[in-house]
């Protein structure tokens, strides 16, 4: 929400920083919920704290970290910063001092030197101390900012702000304010879950005394109609600062309309202060795009390895500047219109102008990285073997892996001059906490690991936690599958349990050890069911071979994967009741619920099916983002030359095997969903009752692909829960 100052005080702070003494008491706040029989419910879930940004102060002794919580009462969240002491790798764990005592969010936190910590609140940076005193507003843009990042030399500073965008939906004439209609032009006129009537803008303020932003921002895209970050998830991890100051590294997808819709053909840029000159890393000068086909495959592109560090058609995003200044490295996939491409590590001598990539050995995706100290080495995340783990890379391309947890690390910072990582890790039985990480890259075995937040302690004290194990299932194509089981709390080897198949979504995300607030696998083994969750064809983490096997053959051997994993269950794990299976996945998951539903010869009790895609033909031209039905479908389905493997894939939808379907489901779907329009779902449910089958359909006029909101996750919970007890208890 944003807030202007409309009193006098409010005015005198266009001159001057505003201080703050006193502030309302905090209304939503970490919440004290009292479990029964270790069993996690609904409520428990929602009443998790949930750390999400956090930055370790210079000279490392201090973090700050920001928390959401959420009011299931209120039906909305709070979110608020803590800082904690930096403990040493042998210092007991710890937790943090509550910053925040307002009830307005606080977010975005980062340390302009050892002592100050600048944030966002309604829409405006602030800073303050370490212990929270001195409160200041240091920006006056009538709460309009969404994102910062100051210069190392702490003389500028980036701010994210939207600007208006009419490039595919027209402006309303000035005098009908009322009119709600929108009359589009052109393709993009809507994004994940919002009309795109707006665009951000990367904008370069000076900083004056007490970090005062100036409001003479430069627009380093002025007149140019293309984002930056890019939607629909992007954000300031897309741009980068030289060690200098001198220089901006962004990422932009320099397309609009059809072009925008048909291309992931985003580039590193580097802009340039003094001169305001922009120079394009990732393209020569003479760079000439190739003319596409809006309704043809780009599948068939080869990956040549000279050719894409020469033009770089794929992803490219993320820059960071090495310290040395030298470097530039970033995130880069090898080819247009593939938005699950292998994710490598590019890097960029600025001297030389030379590029490479650095994680060729490593036959999955780089997710985060940051440099070394020294700027010799790269750290990174990628997953291999359903696990999210910690490695090391060097300029000569030699990769070590630094940790081997069944867990998830999540994204990585240095902390205490170099000598640590600050990270976040997660596994299916714990959500977020922070640890510091002593890398060891010559004897990974002794990197040190100590866990500094316990932000969920008082409530997972009092949980059972599951068991879980891994499998490693025979394809019907020959090939070993890695599949995860996890086991009810108070577990019982003698008694046989219901049994649920988890279909993942993507159709490339790995079935890695994430924790979900929807498709948690702790809350579903506490309710009693058994979960088996492979790792199907055309998951990372197995090669690329594994991942690419289910682009453009979403009902061949992935199905095939599906139904091995719930055999061998069924077949070899006494404890799961064959005659109590059921299948729930979402969004691609939702889809493979909605194949099997015609597929499974009567293994299945009930489906759940989530935001998932029932009719492909309509998907094709419903869907936002058009690069993604070309490359996982061939091509449209009106073509009359269509590939053959376009035709198999029309051929196969799930709208098609209606009349097999004979078991009931429960569909799932937001409105404001624009990846997979609500229509998909509703489709679905609607031909389920025709034809005399048992369903339901749980509508979100106000979620889009996730469910967001406290009440509807609470809502979601007891309905996925209360339609597979009356099937499979």
């Amino acid at each position: 929400m944003k807030q202007r100052f409309l009193t006098l005080l409010g005015l005198l702070a266009l001159l001057a920083p505003l201080s703050i003494q006193a502030q309302e008491e905090v209304k939503i706040g970490r919440q004290n919920i009292t479990v029964k029989d270790g069993r996690m419910t609904p409520e428990a879930l929602w009443a998790m704290g949930r750390i999400s940004s956090y930055a370790a102060s210079p000279d490392g002794k201090k973090i700050v970290y920001q928390v959401g919580y959420y009011s299931v009462k209120h039906n909305k969240s709070h979110h608020v910063l803590y800082v904690m002491e930096s403990p040493l790798p042998t210092s007991p764990q710890g937790g943090g001092v509550l910053l925040t005592k307002s009830d307005k969010n606080e977010t975005d936190p980062a340390w302009l030197d050892n002592e100050t910590i600048a944030f966002i609140t309604c829409g405006e940076i602030w800073t303050m101390k370490a212990d929270g005193s001195d409160r200041r507003q240091v920006s006056q843009t009538d709460g309009s900012i969404e994102g910062f990042k100051f210069s190392p030399d702490r003389q500028k500073v980036i701010v994210l702000k939207s600007i208006p965008f009419h490039g595919s939906i027209q402006e309303n004439p000035s005098d009908l304010p009322k009119a709600t209609g929108r009359l589009v032009t052109d393709l993009m006129y809507r994004h994940w879950d919002h009309y795109v009537e707006s665009i951000l803008h990367p904008f370069v303020c000076s900083v004056g005394d007490g970090f005062a932003i100036a409001n003479d921002g430069v627009d380093i895209l002025e007149g140019e109609p293309y984002e930056c970050p890019m939607e629909p998830f992007g954000g300031m991890e897309q741009l980068d600062w030289s060690t200098d100051s001198k220089c901006i590294a962004y990422t932009c997808r320099k397309k609009t309309g059809v072009a925008y819709s048909i291309s992931t053909d985003s580039d590193i840029y580097i802009y340039n202060i003094g001169t305001r000159a922009t120079t394009n890393l990732c393209k020569p000068a003479d760079y000439v795009a190739p003319e596409v086909e809006p309704t043809k495959t780009l599948r068939t592109q080869a990956v040549n390895a000279e050719e894409n560090l020469k033009n770089m058609p794929g992803y490219d995003q993320n820059p960071k500047f090495s310290p040395d200044g030298r470097y530039v490295a970033w995130l880069s996939m090898a080819r247009d219109g593939y938005e699950s491409d292998r994710q490598r590590l590019c890097l960029y001598d600025l001297t030389t102008g030379e590029k490479k990539f650095l994680t060729e050995t490593f036959d999955s995706n780089v997710d985060d990285f940051c440099w070394a100290h020294d700027a010799k080495t790269i750290y990174f995340i990628g997953v291999w073997h359903a696990t999210e783990n910690l490695y090391a890379v060097n300029l000569k391309s030699e990769v070590v892996q630094i940790t081997d947890d069944w867990a998830d690390w999540g994204s990585l910072q240095l902390m205490n001059n170099g000598k640590q990582l600050l990270m976040e890790r997660h596994s299916y039985t714990a959500p977020a906490d922070l640890y510091a990480v002593t890398p060891n890259t010559k004897k990974p075995e002794k990197t040190i690991i100590t866990q500094l937040t316990q932000e969920n302690k008082h409530i997972l004290d009092q949980l059972q936690k599951p068991t879980v194990q891994q499998r490693w299932v025979k394809t019907t194509d020959g090939k070993d599958m890695l599949v995860w089981v996890i086991l009810p709390i108070n577990f019982d080897e003698t008694k046989k349990y219901p049994t649920l198949l988890f279909c993942e979504g993507g159709p490339q995300s790995p079935v890695s050890q994430f924790w979900s607030y929807r498709w948690n696998f702790m809350i579903m083994a506490s309710q009693g069911y058994v979960i088996v969750a492979p790792n199907r064809h055309g998951l990372p983490g197995f090669g690329s071979e594994w991942c690419e096997e289910i682009s453009g053959d979403w009902t061949g051997q992935c199905m095939h994967d599906y139904l091995s994993a719930i055999d061998d269950a069924a077949q070899n794990l006494p404890f799961v009741d064959k005659d109590r299976l059921g299948a729930v996945g979402a969004s691609f998951g939702g889809f493979s619920v909605y194949y099997l539903a015609g597929h499974h010869d009567k293994r299945f009790k009930c489906f759940i099916a989530h935001d998932g895609a029932f009719n492909l033909e309509a998907m094709y031209t419903e869907t936002e983002e058009n690069w993604f039905s070309n490359w996982e479908y061939d091509d449209a389905y009106w073509n009359s030359d269509r590939t053959a493997n376009a035709d198999k894939t029309y051929r196969n939808s799930p709208h098609r095997f209606i009349e097999k379907w004979d078991t009931p489901i429960l569909c799932i779907h937001g409105e404001k969903d624009y990846r997979i329009n609500a229509t998909q779902g509703m489709s679905a449910f609607n031909a389920a009752r025709m034809r005399g089958i048992e369903a339901q359909l749980l509508i979100f006029p106000d979620e889009n692909h996730w469910v967001l909101k406290p009440q509807n996750g609470i809502l979601w919970q007891r309905t996925y829960f209360n339609w597979l007890d009356r099937w499979l208890k």
